[in-house]
């Protein structure tokens, strides 16, 4: 009987480990492939990140010190592209805007986003997927919608970056609203799909590495780690093997 049970429960955690990731919405979550060993890519995350989210987003969790040095930075550097509120370069990368303001002008104050990359399934691919899936809704006070955040209050921020989407619907079922089945793009924006696909990677790296900014330094250390146990391995089966030696 108990051989059945964990038999069933292996089953069941294989077919939901190999599972398609989704959002809360119901949306397939798509492959962000951030790379956190990309500092490029980091760099470039973090002054998208501080030139369109950080008027609404704080990053209470984070500082512009801790971000200079993970990051490859100057001190001159962050101060000079990324800090816009004039706070001290030991200080947290908080948002100009007051929660009130926010409250008032969204129905909501908008979140910190230090955890968001963490918090959220599918972690990075959330954000990616999220920040792809804004398309116009005349609907909704914002003008905008999102498939992943169904009625978020958000509007798209990267719009003249990525074009204006406009939803393609599939078929109703069972008396409901028809669903969201696709985009289209019509305008484009500034960049090609593949260089907005980059710069939203970008930022996705930028948000997994403040959600756990040690991951950087945990990477690196995971091969010394490695390293270390093969060889206190090694040393303890040869003195295990002299201690033993008299006894047999």
């Amino acid at each position: 009987m108990i051989n059945r049970l964990v038999a069933v429960a292996f089953v069941a955690l294989a077919a939901f480990a190999s599972a398609p990731a989704s959002a809360a919405g119901g949306a397939a979550l798509l492959e962000s492939n951030v790379n956190l060993k990309d500092q490029a890519s980091l760099q470039r995350g973090a002054a998208l990140y501080m030139n369109y989210c950080a008027g609404c987003h704080s990053l209470g969790y984070q500082r512009y010190s801790r971000t200079a040095k993970d990051l490859g930075l100057s001190e001159d550097q962050v101060m000079s592209y990324l800090n816009f509120t004039g706070a001290k370069f030991g200080e947290h990368m908080l948002s100009a805007m007051d929660p009130g303001d926010g409250e008032a002008w969204f129905g909501k104050a908008p979140p910190d986003l230090s955890l968001v990359a963490r918090a959220k399934p599918g972690g990075p691919d959330w954000t990616y997927t999220f920040l792809k899936s804004f398309y116009v809704d005349e609907t909704r006070p914002a003008g905008w919608n999102n498939t992943v955040l169904v009625g978020s209050s958000m509007p798209n921020v990267l719009w003249n970056l990525q074009g204006i989407q406009r939803p393609v619907y599939g078929e109703a079922q069972g008396g409901s609203a028809a669903p969201v089945s696709g985009f289209e793009l019509a305008p484009q924006g500034s960049q090609s799909p593949a260089e907005f696909d980059r710069t939203i990677r970008d930022i996705s790296a930028f948000l997994a590495y403040v959600g756990e900014p040690a991951a950087l330094k945990r990477e690196a250390y995971g091969v010394w780690v490695i390293l270390f146990l093969a060889v206190f391995t090694l040393l303890a089966w040869l003195l295990k093997t002299e201690y033993w030696r008299d006894v047999h």
